[in-house]
């Protein structure tokens, strides 16, 4: 005879099983079965002739650079040293034999920026756009002391992580949906949407284009327009100081490539799969948990790290 508490306990556990099925399920869609299995959901090819990539000197960026020069895109790579867009832009040609253009700028300028870039761009048949430059601290730090430090660095962040996302997207739309068709992929962090207290600016900067990324696919996806934000972990680059690539910290080229692949799958991403296993691992500990245990977690981990950088600091390394 099954009793009223086995009874509401086979209910519990029906319920547990059927909301753990109903969120692996689209999850395992998203980032394993669809495009390991399906393939691209999205031919990017067929969106345009040009893409744009801010950023596109080193790291993340200039693996994007790479891999839609390989898929035969003529390129505008915007950065801030000239020297160093000229070398990347040789590189690129002589190895895929692609028109390139170059605007040197410096993203933490004023809004006339944008005047020189929209020149440079005038009149390219632009598919893609990916806004990928940024800023992010040096080391760990607390708010109040990071501004007293150097007030203008917080501006910087400010204007680099979000100006720039906000002024490139105005620039390139209008082409876009003249074609009814583009991609915009707008870099963000894990920081986003994990505890990242020491680098309270830039994880705000980059919770900013994962809301500005998410509304404007709402307002544009009738019109063509796909909208990829990639939340990456730690990628193997000179802005994360990561030297050796491992699978946790996978070189830029590896993760582009498997970012590239879930692209049309979802909004929001971190666009490689042992990254995503790491957002699983802080949600479930978060319901075993709860909210600020996890983010004092966090500010440990992230206080360790800002006493070795100050330690490195204080010896002249």
């Amino acid at each position: 005879m099954v009793t009223s508490f086995q009874l509401f306990g086979s209910i519990a556990l029906g319920i547990v099983g059927y909301k753990i099925f109903a969120k692996f399920l689209p999850w395992a869609y998203i980032n394993i079965f669809g495009p390991f299995l399906l393939g691209p959901k999205l031919d990017i090819r067929r969106v345009g002739g040009w893409a744009v990539i801010t950023g596109s000197t080193d790291g993340i960026g200039k693996a994007y650079a790479k891999a839609l020069a390989k898929k035969g895109f003529s390129l505008v790579l915007i950065s801030r040293s000239l020297s160093k867009l000229e070398t990347v832009a040789k590189e690129i040609e002589n190895e895929y034999k692609v028109q390139i253009k170059i605007i040197d700028v410096d993203f933490s300028g004023g809004v006339e920026i944008y005047n020189k870039i929209k020149a440079g761009i005038d009149g390219l048949d632009i598919g893609v756009l990916v806004n990928n430059v940024g800023v992010s601290y040096p080391y760990p730090e607390f708010f109040l002391d990071s501004y007293q430090q150097n007030p203008k660095f917080l501006v910087d962040i400010v204007s680099v992580n979000i100006h720039s996302v906000t002024h490139m997207c105005a620039l390139v739309l209008p082409t876009m949906l003249n074609r009814k068709k583009g991609v915009i992929i707008n870099i963000s962090s894990s920081a986003a949407s994990i505890p990242s207290p020491l680098l309270t600016v830039y994880s705000a900067s980059k919770a900013f284009v994962d809301k500005f990324s998410e509304d404007l696919q709402t307002e544009y996806r009738g019109s063509g327009i796909t909208v990829q934000c990639v939340q990456p972990g730690f990628v193997a680059t000179n802005m994360s100081k990561i030297k050796k690539a491992s699978l946790m910290s996978p070189t830029p080229d590896a993760y582009v490539a498997s970012a590239l692949r879930i692209l049309g799958y979802n909004i929001q991403t971190t666009a490689y799969l042992p990254h995503e296993g790491l957002q699983l691992a802080y949600e479930f500990m978060k319901y075993l948990t709860c909210a600020p245990y996890t983010a004092g977690f966090f500010f440990k981990h992230l206080m360790t790290m800002r006493k070795r950088a100050l330690s490195r600091m204080s010896k002249g390394k």
